[in-house]
């Protein structure tokens, strides 16, 4: 979680510059060239503002939300917020790996799940070895748990 935070902090000093350094002397840049109405580079400039401001909004909510998690409150040994979880199909004996992610930060092509979707609901406070039931979309799956990494560091395996 603490690279996490540490990229959203990187991401929102750069956005910070930008929107206090870059952005006022493009708008200034462009407000010299005259006319406003039809002035395409003041338009983008603050069009652009807008949603730099917008992005800035959202990394300090997911920072807020991310300082809120009290680590030493999450369950150890169970899968839970950010357990690193390996699973077995047990219909294809593929392996799959999940990471457990707040619903802002799932990513399902890379494996990043939330506690509510389908699948995280029903791994939830589950651990190794234990056999899971999901009804997706693409039908029903069955899984095994064959390794936890927790948020703890704490890592379990069969």
């Amino acid at each position: 979680m603490e690279d996490k935070k540490k990229q959203i902090k990187e991401e929102m000093e750069k956005l910070q510059y930008e929107m206090k350094i870059e952005l006022p002397q493009r708008i200034a840049e462009a407000r010299a060239k005259g006319d406003l109405k039809e002035n395409a580079e003041y338009h983008a400039a603050r069009e652009r503002q807008s949603f730099v401001q917008a992005r800035i909004s959202y990394l300090s909510k997911q920072l807020s939300l991310m300082d809120s998690i009290d680590i030493s409150s999450i369950e150890q040994g169970k899968v839970e917020y950010g357990s690193l979880v390996t699973v077995r199909n047990l219909d294809t004996d593929e392996l799959i790996e999940f990471t457990i992610v707040t619903p802002n930060e799932v990513d399902a092509s890379a494996g990043k799940i939330s506690l509510s979707s389908p699948i995280g609901r029903s791994l939830h406070k589950k651990t190794v070895g234990d056999e899971i039931t999901v009804q997706i979309p693409a039908g029903t799956k069955r899984f095994r748990i064959e390794k936890l990494v927790t948020i703890h560091g704490e890592e379990l395996s069969l």
